[in-house]
């Protein structure tokens, strides 16, 4: 009887030795899986950053130029209404005056629609430009988790 309780005390010992030693390399094994996860949330959260920064540098750049657009035409046009006030003011006769005042009546509307036209493409341009390095964040992080639950 003293063999048997050895026996099983053996037995008993050699079942609790693989117990803790299968929950330590599972308790490493998850350990692993989750230090893996959060490495490929980390990663996600710097490469969302950089693109926010390279987002926020090109919409940067598309307002800089719209301003000097801007500032370019409003220069032209004040020019051209200085020399168009100095036409009118020269004219020998009303009909003159009127004929260069509706000359450029004419082309300023023409600028002016013309200017329009580029505000709206260098708006369009910028605002494609600068959501540019956003728009794979989404699937991005759709594979992050998925890679993380795969882990």
């Amino acid at each position: 009887m003293a063999n048997k309780a050895k026996q099983a005390g053996e037995k008993i010992n050699d079942a609790a030795e693989t117990v803790f030693k299968n929950g330590a390399e599972t308790l490493k094994t998850g350990f692993d899986k989750t230090v893996k996860g959060y490495e490929h949330f980390l990663g996600y959260g710097k490469e969302t950053a950089e693109a926010c920064m390279k987002s926020a540098n090109l919409a940067g750049k598309g307002v800089e130029t719209i301003n000097s657009e801007i500032y370019a035409f409003s220069k032209q046009q004040i020019e051209e209404s200085v020399a168009a006030t100095k036409a009118i003011l020269g004219s020998k006769s009303v009909h003159e005056a009127f004929e260069v005042q509706t000359d450029f009546a004419k082309s300023a509307f023409e600028a002016y629609v013309g200017q329009v036209t580029r505000m709206n493409e260098l708006f369009v341009s910028t605002t494609k430009d600068a959501f540019q390095p956003l728009q794979g964040r989404v699937q991005a992080w759709v594979e992050t988790v998925q890679s993380a639950k795969a882990a």
